[in-house]
């Protein structure tokens, strides 16, 4: 395949999966910006006004800050709030201030994210359904009803995997990028005095005439921009220069030309206000746009799941949530996952929402905080990432940033003020989050000191034992261990108990990198102690999931081979009791204990073979 061609299959594919959020939003966004409850007339003016303002934050949002700037701030070709985070982390010391600093921002904005998850797909899915009630006034009591039923189909086809629907994605977006243009065009012909919004004083003209109850309207501005942080996050998987070509030939003309569009027919008709999207289509047209825009919601809301699960691997992998059971779908891909507990979670927040908020109207109230909190995280990183790592003038940046900040804070502003009409939601399930993933974190850091600072050192041990007796048998034991220096608890217990020890002794070290992948040659480190004794250091990177047999059989490059036969596995398993003179507030160790309930076996996340493995426990006071 020529490089055009590759290009070529690698848009199409960005389309159908990069671009759904964003590319939804015209079902909703200019409808909600209209709102009577925002106190803005509609009026030739205000249409103006709020076009050109969607126009400029798309520009600064999207265009500047994701496509020129973020997409260089990679970590190893990877993009996203934890890959970021994991890149920013690297310029301060552990254990310092700056990088706790550092490391909560990154799980905060995470932590937004499973928010942002919650209502996208329910926004998307009944704004498009909602075009029933156009076709008579009898669907509006089936929409909420219908919705639902769409939403759990979704969620129930998970376990089967994405790879035969995804085929479709691309063409059908395209295809539905291409009727917004149209549909835009076909409007903008009948009064194109309505590109005169281009100017950015109209923006200013908005401002200065409607003061608060314009920056209240940012609120539903935003939702045009929701989205943008994805083409960010999906980076790895396409590369910048798909999702750029595709935003630049596609995307970005067909959403501006179909929100213009949406303001020429406002122009023509102000009773179109009560669905403008849906009323640009001709009566005939009406229920294949309903079809038509019903799959792009399904397809935006595949996308965020796919990503929600994409982001519990990776925080697993940092440390910031317990190990998750992890299904993969397709043997040929290992990006394509699914988390049992991860998607009925998200399907039990969507309905509650559904049913909470009722119409989409409701609900865009509570959409936009979750998503313009990890846009706002994501550009005080990337100052970070500016002056640390790629040693820009701190005035340049500082400046640079500054006026990013000032555009996200506007908007974060904004949507600060619907907490009371729906916004608490998102901000509660993010604070939920952040919660349980700091809590991981600390806890985790609490028990690995506990059971680590008084472990013997691994040289003094195995001196020791050549100097004795201890009778040895035929085979391997693998005792699993995240200190590779000292003498794993397992190893004890197994001695004290069974007084013999295997012919050859490893001890196994799971090691997490900050970064995606950890190139193949340098993945595994092996050491050998004498008297039989081995350390084996395994790296990975956050998209990676450790799979041990596999590992051991790459060992067979260093000349150490594994017959899985004759190899047993020891894995420590922790019995945690929650203690008030622990290192966290009670409530907290007992929050951690109950998700180390969660956590799937060591043995199970790491595919050890259960034939082969003997646990041994350990209690541990936290």
């Amino acid at each position: 395949m020529d490089s055009n061609k590759k290009l070529g299959a690698l848009t199409v594919g960005a389309i159908g999966v990069v671009f759904g959020d964003i590319g939804t939003s015209p079902l909703y966004a200019l409808k909600e910006s209209f709102n009577p409850a925002h106190g803005i007339p509609l009026n030739s003016t205000t249409v103006y006004g709020i076009l050109s303002v969607m126009f400029w934050a798309m520009t600064a949002l999207v265009t500047v800050k994701y496509l020129v700037f973020m997409m260089r701030a990679d970590n190893k070709g990877e993009g996203g709030i934890l890959a970021l985070t994991a890149l920013a982390q690297r310029c301060f010391r552990k254990g310092t201030r700056r990088h706790w600093w550092v490391v909560a921002l990154g799980m905060f904005g995470a932590a937004m994210f499973y928010g942002d998850a919650i209502i996208t797909p329910a926004i998307s899915v009944l704004s498009a359904v909602e075009g029933l009630e156009l076709v008579t006034p009898a669907f509006n009591r089936f929409v909420e009803p219908i919705a639902i039923g769409i939403l759990i189909a979704l969620f129930v086809v998970q376990r089967h995997g994405t790879a035969a629907v995804g085929r479709f994605f691309g063409p059908i977006m395209v295809l539905w990028f291409t009727t917004l243009a149209v549909l835009g065009i076909s409007q903008i012909v009948q009064a194109p005095e309505i590109l005169k919004a281009l100017n950015p004083w109209y923006s200013w003209q908005f401002f200065i005439e409607h003061k608060v109850a314009a920056w209240i309207t940012l609120g539903a501005v935003v939702l045009c921009v929701t989205g943008g942080e994805a083409l960010y996050a999906d980076m790895g998987h396409f590369g910048r220069k798909p999702i750029r070509f595709g935003w630049f030939s596609l995307v970005w003309p067909a959403l501006l030309l179909n929100y213009f569009g949406q303001g020429a027919l406002l122009l023509a008709n102000n009773e179109a206000v009560k669905n403008p999207f849906y009323l640009m289509a001709p009566d005939w047209a009406l229920l294949p746009m309903i079809a038509l825009a019903t799959a792009a919601t399904i397809i935006a809301s595949q996308a965020v799941i796919s990503g929600a699960f994409s982001l519990t691997k990776q925080a697993i992998q940092l440390g910031y949530l317990p190990r998750f059971a992890i299904q993969y779908t397709n043997e040929k891909e290992a990006g394509q996952i699914y988390i049992p507990f991860i998607n009925w979670g998200l399907l039990l927040g969507i309905i509650a929402l559904v049913v909470i908020f009722k119409n989409s109207s409701n609900l865009a109230a509570a959409y936009g905080i979750a998503v313009m909190l990890t846009m706002t995280i994501d550009t005080i990183l990337l100052l970070v990432v500016m002056v640390v790592i790629w040693k820009w003038n701190r005035w340049l940046a500082g400046l640079l940033v500054a006026g990013i900040l000032i555009n996200d804070l506007m908007f974060l502003t904004a949507t600060m003020t619907k907490i009371h009409d729906g916004g608490w939601f998102p901000l509660v399930i993010g604070a939920v989050m952040f919660t349980i993933m700091s809590t991981w974190r600390r806890g985790r850091e609490i028990v690995r000191r506990k059971v680590n600072d008084g472990a013997m050192p691994l040289k003094g041990f195995v001196e020791s034992i050549a100097l004795g007796d201890t009778p040895r048998v035929d085979g391997t034991g693998v005792f699993m261990t995240t200190n590779p220096d000292g003498v794993p608890n397992a190893l004890l217990h197994n001695l004290k108990h069974n007084k013999v020890l295997h012919g050859r002794v490893v001890i196994l070290s799971l090691i997490n990198e900050d970064i995606p992948r950890v190139p193949k040659e340098d993945y595994i480190w092996i050491d050998n102690l004498g008297h039989g004794f081995y350390v084996i250091r395994a790296h990975y990177g956050f998209k990676e999931t450790p799979n041990v047999p596999a590992m051991l059989n790459d060992c067979r490059l260093q000349s150490m081979n594994f017959d899985m036969m004759e190899t047993s596995f020891f894995v420590n398993r922790e019995s945690l009791i929650a203690t008030p003179r622990g290192g966290m507030a009670l409530w907290r160790e007992h929050l951690f204990v109950w998700m180390s309930h969660l956590a799937t076996k060591a043995s199970e996340y790491f595919r050890i073979p259960t034939n082969r493995v003997v646990e041994l426990g350990t209690q541990v006071e936290i």
